[in-house]
């Protein structure tokens, strides 16, 4: 069996499970089983594959057919340029969360003090304190996910505090000058439509925002008004028609209210200052 069979076989088998980007996916698991990058398989397509190496593939091949997710399987994602550690634990960090990111940065300014709010993998706080030289805070209620996020720092040479509670509830007031969140916002309603990789993977604590999915902004809002000084910023990634519900619960106290879109055009990011 060579390197270039295998992969066409894979290909085939993830075709005919109507898997999406079933090249992609075959040459990530192939390369994961070798221990190699992609470029190593169009760079020796004749190499026989070893007997483990194909027992490896092929094991991932059918996790991947079940329905996990590929990155659950590599165990990595990719997020501004960096490798994240991933497991069930966490959510698999989105493309569009770097929306999230590249507006956080626009408003963090020298000293500031900033909060990952919901760290998950870490990904926004690490992200933030490599690209920033500021104070970075982050919480997540759930300790494996921490876990995985401070592993993910560690790796990175990244230097965040994380913080175990629910929200910004360890936090002390008037605190923070920058409150950053990619909360829960899918509607608890919507779980049966889901596609089975995020219904049957993904970690429901980091998915589901209550019923209308608008739970945690409620209380987000909430807690960013009691941890920011005055003329501390907020920024939210909006889930889908979350962008007026969520404009309308900043009250007076809010402004320079603006919504940034994704590459799709969906309005993706929300930022907000406190200026009392």
């Amino acid at each position: 069996m060579t390197l270039h069979t295998a992969l066409l076989q894979g290909i085939k088998l993830l075709e005919e499970s109507a898997i999406g980007a079933p090249r992609l996916t075959a040459e990530v698991l192939l390369c994961h089983a070798l221990r190699k990058e992609r470029a190593y398989l169009y760079a020796h397509p004749e190499e026989e594959l070893r007997e483990v190496t194909w027992i490896h593939y092929g094991r991932y091949l059918h996790e991947r057919l079940e329905g996990k997710p590929t990155q659950y399987i590599t165990g990595q994602q990719e997020f501004y340029g960096r490798e994240f550690a991933v497991t069930r634990d966490v959510l698999i960090p989105r493309p569009e969360t770097e929306h999230l990111v590249e507006a956080s940065l626009a408003r963090i300014r020298p000293g500031d003090a900033v909060i990952d709010v919901g760290t998950g993998s870490g990904a926004i706080a690490v992200t933030v304190a490599l690209e920033k030289s500021v104070r970075v805070f982050a919480t997540d209620v759930s300790t494996a996910a921490l876990r995985v996020a401070e592993r993910n720092a560690r790796s990175l040479g990244a230097s965040v505090l994380f913080l175990a509670c629910d929200l910004a509830g360890c936090v002390a007031d008037r605190s923070v000058d920058v409150v950053v969140s990619n909360p829960p916002y899918v509607p608890k309603t919507d779980q049966p439509a889901l596609q089975r990789e995020v219904r049957d993977w993904e970690p429901a604590i980091a998915l589901f925002g209550g019923t209308s999915g608008l739970d945690l902004y409620v209380r987000l809002v909430q807690e960013a008004q009691r941890v920011l000084r005055p003329n501390g910023w907020l920024l939210v990634e909006l889930g889908y028609n979350s962008v007026e519900p969520v404009r309308g619960m900043l009250d007076h106290r809010w402004t320079d209210i603006s919504v940034d879109s994704d590459l799709a055009g969906l309005p993706r990011v929300l930022s907000a200052r406190f200026v009392s």
